[in-house]
């Protein structure tokens, strides 16, 4: 079953591929208002409201219907500082957004995580990742979306080089591990926001691929 969401809240939209999935909702003719809080503000558009500051000031002043909530939001240990301020971001903010996108009325929460994640995980990126899937899924969704993309690839405002040295050669790799465009992810989340599937879905970057195409 297909369903059109027309209210939209979305985190992380000044990040690579929040950059393309906002400008993929804006242009929606079925979306009548997505609301994405930002820490700078986004441009001017008239289906679209920008709350402007901290997450922590601006979250709980969030007010209207929302029918489906994607959350794009991600950082690395280098740009957080440290490995605290990186949980801050990638486990604790992503789930305070997802519980006040369900108080919001959402009943679709599609998330992007990692490949890889795993609570139980000896490598402290991929053990985040999989304790925020862990916290996300006791939150009680009707519907959870989430995103285990591979590296992913497309111009960043701030290059990261890690990912300028791998990008050329992930796209070698076959499978679930070749890199994914920024673009391709963001299309991909649109799709997989139109299908109506109760429960938990794992989507990995191979299918990703797929679905973005």
């Amino acid at each position: 079953m297909y369903l059109t969401p027309q209210h939209v809240l979305l985190a992380g939209a000044t990040g690579l591929t929040g950059e393309h999935l906002l400008d993929r909702l804006l242009n929606e003719p079925t979306i009548t208002r997505v609301l994405a809080p930002s820490r700078r503000p986004l441009a001017e558009h008239s289906r679209l409201e920008n709350p402007v500051g901290e997450p922590a000031q601006v979250l709980p002043q969030l007010s209207g219907q929302v029918d489906i909530a994607f959350c794009c939001l991600g950082t690395t240990i280098k740009k957080a500082g440290s490995e605290q301020a990186f949980r801050a971001v990638d486990l604790e903010l992503v789930v305070a957004f997802a519980k006040r996108a369900r108080e919001l009325g959402a009943r679709h929460l599609i998330v992007i995580s990692a490949l890889g994640a795993d609570a139980k995980s000896s490598i402290f990126y991929n053990r985040v990742k999989g304790e925020m899937e862990a916290a996300l899924k006791s939150q009680g969704w009707p519907q959870l979306t989430i995103c285990r993309p591979s590296l992913l690839l497309g111009e960043r405002v701030e290059p990261r080089l890690a990912e300028q040295l791998a990008g050329p050669l992930s796209k070698l790799i076959p499978g679930k591990y070749r890199g994914i465009e920024a673009c391709q992810l963001a299309r991909a989340m649109w799709r997989l926001a139109l299908e109506e599937q109760d429960g938990v879905r794992v989507v990995e970057s191979d299918e990703l691929r797929k679905l973005g195409k």
